[in-house]
Parts: structure tokens; C-alpha cells; sequence
């Protein structure tokens, strides 16, 4: 069992281009990857290199704030997050450099905004429903 305190909530999904999303791929490829559920993110964010595996194309251009920078631009992308039971979300993603963590894609709060989360930290559970 994964402790909550030094890992977080980390989720097993996989990421795919979202519908109608503008992919350089026939087959829409899917990513199996590790997500962390990130209350403090505004929204979805996937690792600097998913989205050239995918094929994907970006959709615009954002300017975010990090704890390591100011006005750091990346790339927007329509992506399709498949969560465990065949849970299917989707939404914009930025492509951003997670450095240092154990996971691609940290679950913001427009995921969030869809469901309940469930933190029991002396229990060392949590619950995300969609």
C-alpha cells in the first residue's frame, strides 16, 4: 500500500487524443500513465513529451504560473483521460516539464469540478468518484 503522505493520490489512467482532437495518428493511440490527483493545479497537466507519443496537435498556447517560474508557455492539447473502470473525461490539457515527480500527468481542478474526492489521510485512502 502506497503511503498517502509521501505519494499523494496517485491514480492509474491512460491518456488519449480527445474527440475530435487533431492527431497526426490513423489509431488513436492511448498512454498508460500515472496521475496525481492535484487539488492545487487550476487544470489538467501532462508530461513535456506525451503529446508528440500521441500524435496530438495543440489547440493554443497558455502562459502558466509554476512554483519554479513565471509566465512559463506551453502548449494546449484536447485529451481524453480514461480512468480505472472504463470512466472516461474529457478535457484541455497543458504540456508542461513535471521534473522530479513520479508521475505524467497531475488531475486538476477542471477534472475535479466533475467529481468527488475522498481524502482519509489518517486512514491512508482516498475515494475519487465520477
Amino acid at each position: 500500500m502506497t503511503d498517502l503522505r509521501s505519494v499523494g493520490p496517485v491514480v492509474e489512467l491512460q491518456l488519449a487524443p480527445g474527440t475530435g482532437a487533431s492527431s497526426t495518428r490513423e489509431v488513436a493511440a492511448r498512454a498508460p500513465v500515472l496521475g496525481l490527483i492535484d487539488t492545487g493545479a487550476t487544470v489538467t497537466v501532462i508530461q513535456e513529451g506525451l503529446a508528440t507519443r500521441l500524435g496530438l496537435n495543440p489547440v493554443g498556447v497558455a502562459h502558466i504560473d509554476t512554483p519554479t517560474s513565471v509566465n512559463f508557455e506551453c502548449y494546449r492539447y484536447l485529451v481524453r483521460l480514461v480512468l480505472p473502470n472504463e470512466i472516461v473525461l474529457e478535457t484541455i490539457a497543458l504540456e508542461a516539464p513535471l521534473a522530479r515527480q513520479h508521475v505524467a500527468c497531475l488531475l486538476g481542478r477542471d477534472v475535479l469540478a466533475h467529481a468527488v474526492l475522498v481524502y482519509i489521510g489518517y486512514g491512508n485512502l482516498f475515494s475519487l468518484s465520477v
